[in-house]
């Protein structure tokens, strides 16, 4: 949380979206970034980019609530916009009984081997995930540099 903290001070605005955590939704939330991305300095491929990684965050957090106690629970997009980087914080619920093994949708993107992970950290700059107990929320964060 500490983290989110430093980068919300330097944030020069900052956009919320709240959304069901149904499929049907996602690309409310891939469209909602990309009018937040086109207002950056980024090309049309980093836009398409940022788009896609967000879609793919979302299916993930959907994914990884399909058949929880916490399913139907909504997802929280934040966006922190600066002169050259955009940060996007994912948030969707922990899951109560984690199963014993984890499977890859419930797995950190650090560890994760499913496509998905792979292709959110290929598109984006800095991908990192938490779980904030405090808060009951899996955090996924990602950041992608503007050109200067």
């Amino acid at each position: 949380m500490e983290q989110s903290a430093v980068a919300n001070s330097k944030a020069l605005a900052e956009v919320e979206l709240i959304i069901p955590s149904r499929p049907e939704y996602v690309g409310v939330a891939r469209l909602a970034i990309l009018g937040v991305a086109s207002r950056m300095r980024f090309s049309y491929d980093e836009v398409e980019d940022i788009r896609l990684a967000v879609g793919e965050a979302c299916t993930r957090a959907i994914e990884r609530l399909n058949g929880s106690p916490s399913e139907g629970e909504p997802i929280r997009l934040r966006c922190l916009i600066d002169t050259n980087r955009l940060t996007i914080e994912v948030r969707n619920p922990l899951l109560e009984a984690p199963s014993a093994k984890p499977t890859p949708e419930s797995e950190d993107l650090g560890e994760v081997t499913d496509l998905s992970g792979v292709l959110i950290r290929i598109l984006m700059d800095e991908v990192d995930t938490e779980e904030l107990p405090a808060e009951n929320t899996h955090l996924v964060r990602m950041v992608k540099f503007a050109a200067r």
